[in-house]
């Protein structure tokens, strides 16, 4: 898999190093949790409270085999990640965090094409997976526009697994979304 950084727009696309793990898990926390969140379209914290993940989550994703986080820099700074996982013939897309004060000018969808582009030209991924909140009404019509579909194949929340935060009302569950990713 290449691990030279690429550049493209204004942004630097590299694989995170243990050495990001903090700013990291700052990243992602203030993405979509607490009164930073809010800064963003992104956030959780109307209906999650506490932790997005922890360093041990985020050193996991830089660490596993098969798994690849992404770090995206402008101006030296972290703006932006996502961690891809191969699994088989499909690549599975998460942690996905911008930078709230930079959200809803173009730099998520640039960081989802880098993604996408990854998973198929170091993997050759043939699909892209990712599970969503079925509250996110408004991501997950984000990522409709982006070519992803809804399977109806809905998971549980983790209640009482405080790692993914503390629910604020019951009812929470994830929804498969999908796409197939051009050769």
């Amino acid at each position: 898999m290449d691990t030279a950084p690429r550049t493209a727009d204004d942004l630097i696309y590299r694989n995170a190093t243990a050495a990001d793990a903090e700013a990291v898990v700052a990243l992602v926390q203030s993405a979509y949790r607490g009164e930073s969140s809010r800064a963003g379209w992104t956030t959780e914290a109307d209906i999650l409270d506490g932790q997005r993940t922890d360093p041990q989550g985020v050193l996991e994703a830089i660490e596993s085999p098969g798994s690849r986080l992404l770090a995206v820099e402008r101006d030296g700074a972290l703006v932006a990640c996502c961690r891809l996982e191969r699994q088989g013939d499909t690549a599975y897309f998460g942690m996905f965090a911008v930078r709230p004060g930079a959200q809803g000018a173009g730099l998520g969808r640039k960081v989802l094409a880098e993604a996408e582009r990854t998973a198929r030209e170091s993997w050759g991924a043939r699909e892209m997976r990712m599970t969503v909140i079925t509250v996110r009404e408004e991501l997950i019509a984000w990522y409709e526009r982006r070519g992803y579909r809804r399977t109806g194949e809905v998971s549980p929340f983790p209640y009482g697994d405080e790692r993914f935060g503390v629910p604020r009302r019951p009812g929470l569950a994830f929804e498969l979304l999908v796409k197939p990713l051009a050769a």
